[in-house]
């Protein structure tokens, strides 16, 4: 939901929000974050997570099908149907990006402290990511279309390699540390931990007190939109999953992967 309100904020201001300093700094707890659930993570966990794909086939519909057509949605109702169309076409462009970007690293944190399927989450991540690809420039086109809104948006193919081996790499080192000691995979598993929870306050830190003027001068609207297409992705993947009779860790986990989008290369 951060995420959302970043890129709809910096979308609507045409101004950066978060600085370069700043992202390195993200990267910097991202990596970390990703060694510590990887070292709490064996071979087998994702060959379990791809024997049966039910979750992979389900997160894909939600994450390129159901998020871009909620981000839709609430662009028509909320904003256009409450603010001149021409104050709030960049909201729009913005909603609809974070709508149609993969998941985010986030979601692997969120899953891990839920007691969700931690290699599921990270093996949707990888599969979500590489078909945006495709599939972002795809949904974005179409929906941008649907509303008339500029569809000339580049997407950065870089930042999606860079996205991948961000959480390839460092997942894999943490598995190899816990294959070459327990103790040591226990220790890093416990510090990838504690920068999790220290991750989303770190964010609040940074972002809050540069733009509070931007958080006061918002419209209500764009607070609805932001937040609003987090928790209807979260909770309408997670009642699609259970529909399909996934096992509840599965499920949440399915929802909590749609929901939550890679904000960091929809900013990008």
């Amino acid at each position: 939901m951060i995420d959302s309100l970043l890129v709809v904020a910096e979308s609507a201001n045409e101004a950066t929000v978060v600085n370069e300093f700043e992202q390195t700094l993200l990267r910097i707890f991202i990596v970390v974050i990703m060694f510590g659930l990887g070292a709490g993570l064996t071979p087998k966990d994702f060959g379990l997570a791809l024997k049966r794909p039910w979750g992979l086939i389900i997160g894909w519909v939600t994450q390129f099908g159901i998020m871009p057509f909620v981000a839709y949605v609430l662009v028509v109702t909320v904003l256009f149907g409450f603010s001149p169309r021409e104050d709030v076409a960049l909201i729009a462009l913005g909603a609809l990006i974070m709508g149609s970007v993969p998941a985010g690293t986030t979601s692997n944190l969120f899953t891990y402290f839920s007691k969700g399927n931690l290699a599921l989450s990270l093996t949707m991540t990888v599969n979500s990511t590489l078909w945006a690809f495709v599939m972002t420039p795809a949904v974005l086109w179409l929906y941008a279309n649907l509303l008339q809104l500029d569809d000339s948006v580049t997407i950065e193919f870089g930042e999606l390699a860079v996205v991948i081996l961000g959480l390839i790499v460092p997942v894999g080192l943490g598995m190899v540390v816990r294959r070459l000691s327990a103790n040591a995979g226990a220790i890093l598993e416990l510090v990838g931990g504690v920068f999790g929870v220290l991750f989303i306050p770190f964010l609040i830190a940074i972002w809050v007190p540069r733009n509070w003027q931007l958080l006061l001068s918002t419209q209500w609207n764009t607070y609805v939109v932001a937040i609003g297409l987090g928790l209807v992705g979260i909770f309408t993947a997670y009642f699609i999953a259970k529909l399909i009779r996934l096992h509840p860790m599965n499920a949440r986990t399915v929802g909590l992967e749609t929901g939550i989008q890679n904000g960091p290369l929809a900013i990008a």
